[in-house]
């Protein structure tokens, strides 16, 4: 049963230059996939209270309700604000999914019971971080937050964001969802395969007070949600000069990169912080792309593109909101 709280410029290396690499990051694409087809499938069973070696391969990325810097303090509870108390509590270990992993920072938000996320006050109200104990143990006491409309009558069902930092590996980027929420099936990234294991039951504390576990398993490489990609395709005008344009697209779980008179495109590999990069240049040469989700569904994409002779070129474009963006 699902309970709601009471109340409530583009620079372009040849194509030449692309191509010439193109079997080898075909190669090396194949591969990649191959380890997380066995990393994903292969090492998973019921120990009788988890499933062990059910490891995370997937992560969101920052959009705009989240900030930096929220308190250290695991107790989110507002005074004056009325909603059902729940528990989220959780361990983090490291990629073998067994060792505890002691400091990793584990930060939580959401939205408030009117469907609010607090992104100015001095409060960073129902907005807390945590360290994990020795054992890799994190919890948090808030209250469950509610279904809100994106303002496209489209609602996003209740869900928290979570954000888990370890030194090593990949930040974890992710949102947990309500078993029994009924927006959880129209709800586009909810209802993706990915998200089948971040969708809990609500359980009973020792004390009586409703919680909801969670466990983390780091790992050195993520891929992005498919839902996520497809939020960021589209095409991106450039802020200067409207008539420089640059479009991404999604295959196969990757974000593309339409480019020049090459047939199909340049795949790009995500490395975290909402950062996507092109491998496979010559020594010397890098271009990286980062994507800043906006108020109000625009997205911002800021390109640096570094050359040998040329240095360091900054560009920033922009996509514009979309009717049914899925934050």
């Amino acid at each position: 049963m699902f309970i709601l709280p009471r109340s409530t410029n583009d620079f372009l290396f040849s194509d030449q230059d692309y191509l010439s690499i193109m079997q080898r990051r075909n190669f090396l694409q194949t591969t990649a996939l191959c380890a997380v087809a066995v990393s994903t499938t292969g090492f998973v069973h019921f120990d009788g209270h988890a499933y062990a070696g059910d490891c995370e391969t997937t992560t969101d990325i920052l959009g705009p309700f989240y900030r930096p810097d929220a308190p250290q303090r695991n107790n989110l509870i507002v005074r004056g604000v009325k909603g059902m108390e729940v528990l989220l509590r959780g361990t983090v270990r490291h990629k073998d999914c067994t060792t505890p992993y002691k400091n990793a920072k584990v930060e939580l938000w959401h939205c408030s019971p009117d469907g609010v996320y607090d992104n100015t006050s001095d409060e960073y109200r129902f907005r807390g971080t945590v360290y994990c104990d020795e054992q890799g143990r994190y919890q948090f006491l808030t209250i469950l937050p509610v279904p809100y409309d994106q303002g496209n009558g489209q609602m996003r069902p209740a869900h928290f964001h979570l954000l888990v930092s370890a030194p090593g590996y990949q930040s974890l980027i992710t949102q947990l969802y309500f078993t029994g929420d009924p927006h959880l099936k129209t709800d586009e990234q909810a209802a993706s395969p990915t998200a089948r294991r971040r969708i809990l039951d609500m359980g009973s504390s020792a004390d009586g007070r409703k919680e909801v576990v969670f466990e983390v398993v780091m790992t050195d490489n993520l891929m992005v949600e498919p839902a996520v990609l497809d939020r960021l395709a589209g095409t991106y005008v450039d802020e200067k000069d409207e008539k420089l344009k640059t479009e991404f697209f999604r295959r196969d779980h990757q974000l593309w990169r339409k480019a020049g008179t090459i047939v199909y495109g340049i795949n790009l590999d995500y490395i975290g912080n909402n950062t996507f990069s092109q491998g496979g240049l010559a020594p010397g040469r890098s271009r990286t792309y980062l994507f800043e989700p906006q108020e109000g569904g625009a997205v911002k994409m800021t390109q640096t593109t570094v050359e040998p002779k040329a240095g360091t070129m900054v560009s920033v474009a922009y996509r514009k909101p979309e009717a049914a963006l899925k934050r």
